[in-house]
């Protein structure tokens, strides 16, 4: 049967209580496929690809719109209006955008994307997981898309090299794994971050933190008292790290050392470095570890690292404690004394054979407070606990705790209840803001004050 065969048929019969004679509604169908298929192929036939590569990106936009809408013409397929734009949209999409996941990119509200092969696609809204009825033609049309994403950043997936960490234009950051690792097909994650970095009335707007959280760490990062981020995956750590930075003075040459490129620090005097992975012969290979040592020798006043993943870590902290103080790391950790001791454990990864004391010292001395960060089981977002370092007793680190999130219940319609509220305890680094002229407010640490 034709295409134009199926689609009457499919005007005359109906689908699943809907307009039958509406493509824009019948997406699943292969007749739908199957016509986008063939008038791409024809679109591809026709246009000259030299001439595609010297037009701009709107000049190509019409000229795609224009030659679509002719083939469409010249097809005779019984499709009105709102069909022909729809069709117009997908294919040029598929022409210079990335296929069908433009639309969920062009979606504020969506910050994660989750292709689970090419016939399955779920997103993240609100904290929550939802299916899409976005689909691929085919598992060589997810392909496609992932080779063009990632050639965009001169990485390569093939069998070879079954995985590749990549990112986009706006900074979203990109996974893709394929066969023989990813069994059922190619999957592909895409984390999204906001085009307008986030500021502390934004996460005290989402209740992710209180005015006197934010007064607190704010003060910490002028006063360049050095930060670690803890959290598990997707709790928010690399938004937390972006709007902290944004209380770096404008002064400080600010070195970034990131696997993707992901942060957004609006400061005029910003490095930013990248990770490089090795290449088809196994060479080539750029560390973070590498990368933090030689960003010490670019004069940096701090060393913003997105994530400490590995033996880099004794090189950043070795930074903290020789001129470097007010740098910022993320880590992945549940609570900030696993945070301590992931850090302890890469360290020990470098093979030097330091005594735990040792370690321990370095990290006491390096760090002054350890932020963690937590995704709820209603989806949101809080900062659950600053934790300051207080020093050394015995072979152990001390800390105290100065703000927390105390859980008090779930509602019935599933969200999380609790309150922000200070400990009572006054923290050391109170004093050393004092002297770099940073007071903070003694109610900012009464116990008796509780914020929803």
């Amino acid at each position: 049967m034709s295409i134009r065969d199926r689609l009457q048929s499919v005007s005359r019969t109906g689908t699943a209580g809907q307009n039958a004679a509406s493509l824009v509604a019948m997406h699943d169908i292969p007749a739908y496929q199957e016509l986008k298929t063939y008038v791409h192929q024809k679109l591809l036939d026709r246009m000259d690809l030299t001439v595609m590569e010297s037009l701009s990106p709107e000049r190509l936009m019409t000229e795609i719109k224009n030659l679509v809408e002719r083939l469409l013409t010249e097809e005779t397929t019984p499709i009105n209006d709102a069909e022909r734009q729809c069709i117009v949209r997908d294919i040029q999409n598929e022409v210079l955008g990335l296929g069908p996941l433009e639309p969920l990119l062009a979606d504020p509200s969506i910050s994660d994307i989750l292709v689970n092969t090419y016939r399955q696609v779920y997103v993240e809204r609100r904290g929550k997981l939802e299916m899409t009825d976005t689909h691929f033609a085919s598992e060589a049309h997810l392909r496609k898309i992932i080779d063009r994403i990632v050639s965009r950043v001169g990485r390569r997936v093939d069998e070879s090299s079954p995985m590749v960490d990549a990112r986009l234009p706006d900074g979203s950051r990109i996974n893709a794994i394929i066969p023989p690792l990813a069994i059922d097909g190619s999957m592909l994650s895409i984390r999204r971050f906001s085009v307008k970095p986030l500021k502390v009335n934004d996460l005290v707007g989402f209740r992710s933190m209180t005015p006197e959280m934010g007064e607190i760490i704010g003060a910490l990062v002028k006063g360049k008292c050095s930060i670690l981020i803890s959290g598990g995956t997707g709790s928010g750590k690399t938004t937390l790290l972006n709007m902290l930075s944004g209380f770096i003075p404008p002064s400080e040459r600010i070195v970034t050392i990131e696997d993707a490129a992901e942060l957004q620090l609006q400061q005029p005097h910003v490095v930013r470095l990248e990770t490089r992975p090795p290449n088809v012969e196994g060479k080539g290979e750029v560390s973070q570890r590498a990368l933090v040592r030689n960003s010490l020798r670019m004069r940096p006043d701090r060393v913003v690292i997105g994530e400490v993943r590995g033996a880099e870590a004794l090189d950043m902290l070795q930074a903290m404690n020789t001129g470097h103080e007010g740098s910022m790391a993320t880590v992945h950790a549940n609570t900030p004394r696993d945070a301590l001791g992931r850090i302890e454990n890469m360290v020990n990864m470098v093979g030097l054979n330091l005594p735990i004391k040792a370690v321990r010292q370095q990290i006491s001395s390096a760090i002054a407070v350890v932020i963690q960060v937590s995704r709820q089981t209603d989806g949101k977002r809080k900062l659950t606990s600053i934790q300051e370092i207080t020093g050394m007793e015995g072979d152990i680190i001390t800390m105290q705790e100065i703000y927390t999130f105390a859980q008090t219940g779930v509602s019935a319609d599933g969200t999380v209840e609790g309150h922000f509220r200070a400990t009572g305890i006054r923290p050391k680094f109170a004093e050393r803001l004092r002297i770099h002229g940073i007071p903070l407010r003694e109610e900012l640490f009464d116990p008796s004050r509780r914020y929803a």
